[in-house]
């Protein structure tokens, strides 16, 4: 499977308007420089259209950078740095990029942002797993955090130093178990089969696009042989589906059957969708899992 190298998920142009670097590629009345910004709250929707009713199409979290190519009545439309995809953003949830090197990283599912290093105070937010963040003190237990105008404090068992992974994503596919499922989410709050995997994979160190058909053509290797060949952290893909295969016949996914990320039988999900028309048709390799060797 291929991906088109100007999937309009992925290319930051309309009919009306482009940015500035696809001009030798696309016509466009207008070509846009763009403003580098960031994500200040914790989740920020991304949906398809400038419309609160339109349908989300993935999810921003926390300093995740942002190239705006237009701020029109509230919304802002461009494009997410961390997997490419483009959409439509409250304008009011963007700030300037301070361009900041991030130092730490969530590493808990979620974990409140407190004014202050206490943990009786009213949080300011909340930050999700592998939200990136710049620690500049300690206080007891928690750590101040770049959040807002004056900054937050994290629980600093929360947090991990950046450059630390964990190599077991099937683990941190687990820590979202019963999360509910959300079309676009990408956190515990809700979220889709896709995030699932990148969201563990992330966590590993390992770089996954946002949709399931561009982890089916771009993440790891592929594995010959069938469903006889797959084993324990494999990827398996239907059509607009991704799960994990946990365990020899167990599946973790994020899925609209059971509404959460849940385990199921791998006989049971082939009862279930032996009329749906959607075969396993792809398996994926990715790197071992360290007590998996």
């Amino acid at each position: 499977m291929k991906i088109d190298p100007f999937d309009h998920r992925l290319t930051p142009a309309r009919a009306d308007i482009a940015a500035d670097f696809l001009e030798a590629d696309i016509d466009a009345p207008k070509y846009v420089a763009g403003e580098a910004c960031r994500v200040l709250p914790g989740r920020l929707s991304v949906r398809e259209a400038p419309d609160a009713a339109a349908r989300q199409s993935t999810e921003l979290l926390f300093n995740e950078r942002f190239i705006a190519y237009e701020r029109k009545d509230g919304w802002a439309w461009g494009q997410n740095q961390s997997d490419g995809y483009v959409g439509y953003v409250r304008e009011d949830g963007l700030g300037p990029d301070n361009e900041a090197t991030y130092s730490h990283e969530i590493q808990a599912l979620r974990s409140y942002v407190f004014p202050e290093p206490d943990l009786k105070s009213i949080p300011l937010d909340m930050l999700h797993l592998s939200t990136r963040v710049r620690v500049s003190e300690t206080d007891g237990n928690y750590s101040r955090v770049d959040f807002g105008e004056t900054g937050g404090w994290i629980y600093t068992p929360h947090l991990c130093d950046v450059t630390e992974v964990e190599p077991d994503y099937l683990s941190t596919a687990e820590l979202f178990m019963g999360a509910p499922y959300g079309w676009g989410g990408r956190s515990s709050f809700g979220l889709d089969c896709s995030a699932l995997v990148q969201l563990a994979l992330a966590r590993a160190g390992i770089t996954a696009p946002r949709d399931s058909d561009m982890q089916e053509a771009a993440v790891g290797e592929i594995v010959e042989g069938g469903l006889d060949a797959a084993q324990p952290g494999d990827l398996l893909f239907t059509e607009g589906h991704v799960m994990f295969l946990a365990e020899p016949g167990m599946l973790l996914h994020a899925n609209g059957h059971h509404m959460a990320v849940a385990y199921e039988g791998l006989a049971d999900f082939m009862y279930r969708t032996r009329d749906m028309d959607i075969p396993i048709r792809t398996i994926r390799r990715l790197p071992s899992i360290p007590d998996m060797e």
